[in-house]
């Protein structure tokens, strides 16, 4: 009998991405539980259609998470930052989901986390500037700080570190625009040093191979990357996709963190840290254990070959 594995963010990337897997799995090895808190959505409505099993869950509320994951073997555990900008909030969904986990034994928990920035850059350091008075980066501190909950509570846990979306490029304005004289010009404050990154849509197929180690996963940290690249190397790239030339710039990270959109500080201390530590978080997403775990793992100019077309539009324009 296929074992239920509840996934948490099921409309989401990481998510959705690990449904579909499990869907498409020729083993079957599990049966699919998505958790999202609008059942009635279209995208929930397209789970049900899919033969997927859907149930509502709030992160805010722990009994509706005790309920999802009710007589699951397994649960894909991942919150979203950029839904609130709450590193506090996001720490009590963490929590939530460590203690439901625990109340119904759910024998193999996922938690997909980021690194806590100020194990390395302390709050006194002023290399980078202090946010919301306790805060390096907001969004990694948080997850990375919130593992101690799954550990302390007993849940048999894998860490999963993520990597860069290369999905930002479209999806958040990240990615070449038009400069003064009409050329491409791909902004990325890394300077020299390589940033690991990986198509949104592979996580999910990563995490189906963590499950699929079973026991042998559980107290291990897994890191996950499609490639290890530069800017210039992401420029040249994108270049050859687009058929046209596109220059690189690494902008000042005090530059990026005063460009004054939601988030923009956060970011920029991001970039510092993945530039400063890249020798040390380089490691943690190794692409060739991320290919044992998904073979089919995309680098960056097959996940350019299949979003082409979505990066030509959000640069208005390219040779065909």
């Amino acid at each position: 009998m296929a074992r239920i594995v509840t996934v948490f963010g099921a409309t989401g990337a990481q998510g959705g991405g690990l449904v579909r897997a499990m869907l498409a799995d020729p083993q079957q090895a599990f049966t699919v539980r998505a958790v999202t808190r609008h059942p009635a959505s279209d995208a929930g409505k397209a789970l049900t259609a899919a033969g997927v099993e859907v149930v509502q869950a709030d992160l805010d509320d722990v009994a509706s998470l005790r309920r999802a994951m009710e007589g699951a073997h397994g649960a894909y555990a991942v919150t979203n930052f950029w839904e609130h900008f709450s590193p506090e909030r996001e720490y009590g969904q963490a929590r939530n989901l460590a203690v439901a986990a625990r109340d119904t034994q759910v024998a193999h928990v996922i938690w997909s986390t980021l690194e806590d920035t100020r194990r390395q850059v302390p709050l006194d350091d002023d290399r980078m500037p202090t946010l919301m008075g306790r805060y390096k980066v907001p969004h990694f501190d948080a997850k990375g700080e919130a593992n101690v909950e799954f550990i302390s509570a007993g849940v048999p846990t894998t860490l999963l570190y993520i990597s860069f979306y290369w999905d930002n490029l479209i999806q958040f304005g990240m990615g070449p625009k038009r400069g003064p004289d009409g050329g491409l010009v791909f902004a990325l404050p890394m300077g020299e040093a390589p940033l690991a990154g990986i198509g949104a849509e592979d996580v999910g197929p990563c995490a189906l191979g963590i499950f699929q180690r079973g026991a042998d996963a559980i107290g291990q940290e897994f890191g996950i990357a499609g490639a290890h690249l530069t800017g210039r190397d992401m420029a040249d790239a994108m270049a050859r996709v687009l058929g046209e030339p596109v220059r690189y710039e690494s902008p000042p990270w005090d530059a990026y963190r005063a460009l004054g959109f939601p988030g923009a500080a956060d970011l920029g201390n991001m970039f510092q840290y993945y530039h400063d530590f890249a020798a040390d978080l380089l490691p943690r997403r190794p692409m060739e254990a991320t290919r044992a775990l998904h073979p089919g793992v995309m680098d960056f100019d097959a996940w350019l070959a299949r979003h082409r077309d979505a990066l030509v539009r959000t640069v208005g324009g390219g040779s065909a």
